[in-house]
Order: structure tokens, then C-alpha cells, then sequence
């Protein structure tokens, strides 16, 4: 029930047609870094792709981000979950984080930690948004705007950013910083977004978006 062995593959990086023609703008996105525990990127081959141009790709947008002022946050799932608190994803995943020998891949990986103005959500559900406080966080620094980057793409990227839709909160879905089970899952993840309900875009078209004038 376990997440199995995760094969390498390239992350896609070409730009894609968009339903709606949303720019991410400085002054109104937060960034999110989904889900980049140790535990979870160590069902790859982390010397391999996705991994390493993932952190890289991610370290990269996280810098643009604290250089504008943009508010950046993180999921992580914590260790020893109650079975009531987990409920349904012990039918899906299991138990998760529990074994003594893997409780320090709980920590996001040391190449993306967390600094202390940045603001870390304890995950629960798919979704960033279920059982924590992430919308009224955004509302209160005035942000309506979310760029998901991490992991999995097809699960909780993704129903994040369905669920952003679905609060008001446009989307943005990182094409070349999010990584999944599979190139398939995480191609069709980059679609779904795209046709339902947010952008997908390349680091290099977030990037450019953030610090061009006209977005400020």
C-alpha cells in the first residue's frame, strides 16, 4: 500500500496552451514547495531525473520569490499519524511516515529548508488547502495568487491547485518544478490544470512574468 520505487525520467520543460491567459504578479502570489520531505523524494533515484534539476528548479524560484517579497510556503506530513487523523489514506497509502529508522526523512530535504520568515503547513489531505489554514494565511498578506512547485504532481499538486480554483485562488502550476510518479501522470497533471483550473507555466515564464515591470 506503500508508495512503490519511482522511475527516472526528464522533466518536461516546453510551454503549453492555457484555457485562460492568468500571469502570476509579484504583488499578488504566494509560492508553495509541496510535499519535499526526505521521505518522499527517497522513492527515486535521487542522483537521477527528476531530482536534482527538481530542487534545482525550485531552489531557483524560490530565490526570484524572496527577492520580490513574495511569501513562501511549505507542506510537510508529520510522522505517527493517528489512524482517525489519516483515515482514508491508510486505505490508499498506509500509514506513512512511521518507522523509527525513516523518521528523518521527515524534514523537507536540507537543500530547501524552510528559513524563518517562511511559513510551514502541517499537511493532512491531498489538497494544501484541507485542514489547515492556507487560505486565510493568503488572505491576510494579501495574496490571491498560489505557485505550486514539489511532489507528486497528479496528487497533491494538482488537488491544490483544483482546490485553489474552487476558493477564488488562481493557480499556478509549475511545469519544470513539480516531479510525479511517472513522465504519463505528470504530463496529464500539467494538462488537467491547464483545461480546468489554473495555468501551467515553466519556471522561465513564471520568472519572467514576476519580474517584468508590467507585473509589478
Amino acid at each position: 500500500m506503500t508508495i512503490h520505487a519511482l522511475p527516472s525520467y526528464i522533466l518536461p520543460n516546453a510551454p503549453v496552451k492555457n484555457k485562460v491567459n492568468w500571469l502570476p504578479n509579484a504583488n499578488r502570489c504566494a509560492l508553495l514547495i509541496h510535499d519535499m520531505q526526505d521521505y518522499f523524494l527517497s522513492k527515486y533515484d535521487v542522483t537521477r531525473s527528476p531530482v536534482p534539476e527538481l530542487i534545482q528548479h525550485i531552489s531557483q524560484l524560490r530565490q526570484v520569490c524572496k527577492s520580490l517579497g513574495i511569501p513562501v510556503f511549505y507542506t510537510a506530513q508529520p510522522i505517527k499519524q493517528n489512524p482517525a487523523d489519516r483515515a482514508l489514506l491508510n486505505d490508499f497509502w498506509g500509514p506513512g511516515l512511521t518507522a523509527e529508522s525513516q523518521h528523518h526523512l521527515q524534514a523537507t530535504t536540507a537543500a530547501l529548508a524552510p528559513e524563518p520568515d517562511d511559513t510551514v503547513l502541517c499537511k493532512w489531505r491531498y489538497s494544501a488547502f484541507q485542514r489547515s489554514d492556507l487560505r486565510a494565511r493568503l488572505q491576510a498578506v494579501g495574496r490571491d495568487q498560489l505557485i505550486i512547485t514539489g511532489i507528486y504532481a497528479h496528487i497533491g499538486c494538482m488537488s491544490t491547485a483544483l482546490e485553489a480554483f474552487m476558493q477564488d485562488i488562481q493557480a499556478f502550476f509549475t511545469i519544470d518544478a513539480t516531479a510525479d510518479f511517472s513522465l504519463e501522470e505528470h504530463l496529464m497533471a500539467i494538462k488537467y490544470v491547464s483545461q480546468r483550473c489554473g495555468v501551467s507555466l515553466t519556471c522561465e515564464q513564471i520568472t519572467s512574468a514576476l519580474t517584468q515591470p508590467a507585473a509589478q
